[in-house]
């Protein structure tokens, strides 16, 4: 598809480099010569320098031949103006990235005035997946598919975890039929695991299973279930109050800190209820003043990930039990992920995922096309949503006969409400809800895409 890019920054440049690699043919519009002229020269792609939201600007980039515009620039009004003109000059479809919650509720309520096709909240997407972490504090990471019936966790196995040396095949008793460990990091190596696969200390694995059977096991894998009922949050901004807004709703106590005395004291007046700090949670002596090792959880997201960083992992070295560190540069986590930072987010490939899943629901616009995508494991590995289509030549077979892609999984079937993890006997039936696992390099789009050509081993 040929795909337009409105404001090359850290959004736009981690969508392009993930859309070119998919194949698609990528023009970028920013205001900044600089910095089009390092996107030509790190991702070799077209380039308009102006104001994206001028007429002018996008006749030259030839939006009117573009079968999507992506709006990515740091003002919500130019992405809305961005979308709604590339729209009137022919654009087939139009994605704005907008942040501000009233402006959120308004794209909505104005959705088909201003040719806009789907609008994506950065800040909203990073509370929300907070906030489930959160209630979880064991796990690294989890996602919900299926309208939330189906999750997919991510945890560490330590020292001390009862699936260590344990054979895939063997962790039945321990966790139950009804979970199935589909992927796994090792030294940096990502594996789409079979029965034979031994798990190991330091290794992550992602866990699915219905959300209905997460606190049996938590129970089971002895992981601490200690509830989260105090949190610091440490940088003032739209993630926070998102945030603050979910944890006051279900009693908990808060304590914002931010450096800006004018954000403080917004803060103050927004949230009546929680103690508000403006101080520098860098400066000596200032977390251990505030008895932070007394709180239950430090989420640190200040504009800086430098900052975000030191903060969690000298957080963590005073002894608090969970920390959530927001980052833009996904290669930190990956530097930094045993030294204490806790769960990463990152606002930047939340809003990445959502818009690269409906550009390939995009490219099939079928009934089995890609509903859902989440990237795992440090983004390695995709978990994708499918629903099995009337038109489906695969159903009713056992899975044992289909002959699936290397390196792809079935991880779960969901059926009338009921969550099923396969076994060879299994069948997916028309209606079906599946979940897929793959490793990122494959660009899954469509559920016919995981199967190899001639699909079933009796056909």
């Amino acid at each position: 598809m040929k795909i337009t890019i409105v404001g090359e920054g850290k959004v736009g440049f981690s969508l392009a480099q993930r859309l070119l690699s998919e194949g698609h043919d990528v023009t970028a519009i920013d205001q900044d010569a600089d910095v089009l002229s390092a996107a030509v020269e790190e991702l070799d792609i077209l380039t308009v320098q102006g104001n994206g939201a001028a007429l002018e600007t996008l006749k030259e980039a030839n939006v009117a031949d573009s079968d999507l515009l992506i709006a990515t620039t740091n003002a919500d009004e130019t992405n809305l103006l961005c979308c709604l003109t590339a729209k009137k000059l022919g654009c087939k479809q139009t994605i704005a990235r907008v942040r501000d919650p009233q402006y959120v509720r308004q794209a909505l309520f104005l959705k088909e005035e201003l040719g806009l096709s789907l609008a994506v909240n950065p800040e909203l997407a990073a509370a929300q997946e907070i906030y489930r972490v959160l209630q979880y504090p064991s796990f690294l990471k989890r996602e919900s598919f299926d309208k939330g019936r189906v999750e997919l966790v991510e945890l560490q196995i330590d020292k001390d975890s009862k699936l260590k040396n344990k054979k895939l095949s063997e962790i039945a008793p321990v966790l139950g039929s009804r979970v199935l460990i589909c992927a796994a990091e090792r030294d940096g190596e990502v594996t789409i695991p079979n029965g034979s696969f031994v798990l190991q200390e330091g290794d992550r694995i992602t866990v699915t299973a219905a959300r209905t059977e997460m606190a049996t096991i938590v129970k089971k894998m002895g992981l601490e279930i200690h509830k989260i009922r105090s949190v610091m949050i440490v940088g003032c901004g739209r993630i926070a109050a998102y945030l603050a807004e979910e944890l006051q709703k279900n009693g908990v106590s808060i304590k914002l800190v931010d450096k800006k005395k004018t954000t403080c004291e917004a803060f103050a007046i927004q949230f009546p209820s929680a103690l508000v700090i403006c101080g520098d949670a860098l400066k000596h002596g200032f977390l251990e003043s505030e008895r932070v090792e007394q709180t239950d959880a430090v989420i640190t997201l200040t504009g800086a990930d430098e900052e975000n960083l030191m903060i969690s992992m000298f957080c963590s070295h005073l002894g608090v039990p969970k920390t959530v560190t927001k980052i833009d540069r996904q290669e930190y986590a990956r530097l930094f992920d045993d030294r204490g930072i806790g769960s990463v987010v990152c606002p930047k490939e939340l809003t990445a995922n959502e818009i690269i899943r409906y550009v390939r629901a995009m490219s099939q616009s079928g009934e089995g096309s890609v509903r859902a995508l989440h990237r795992i494991v440090g983004g390695k590995a995709e978990a994708l949503e499918f629903v099995v289509s009337t038109s489906a030549p695969y159903t009713d077979v056992p899975l044992s006969q289909l002959k699936l892609k290397p390196n792809v999984l079935i991880a779960c079937i969901s059926r009338n409400n009921r969550v099923i993890v396969p076994k060879g006997d299994d069948k997916m039936l028309v209606g079906d809800t599946l979940i897929v696992v793959t490793t990122a390099d494959r660009a899954l789009c469509d559920l016919k895409d995981i199967f190899e050509k001639d699909t079933a081993k009796s056909s």
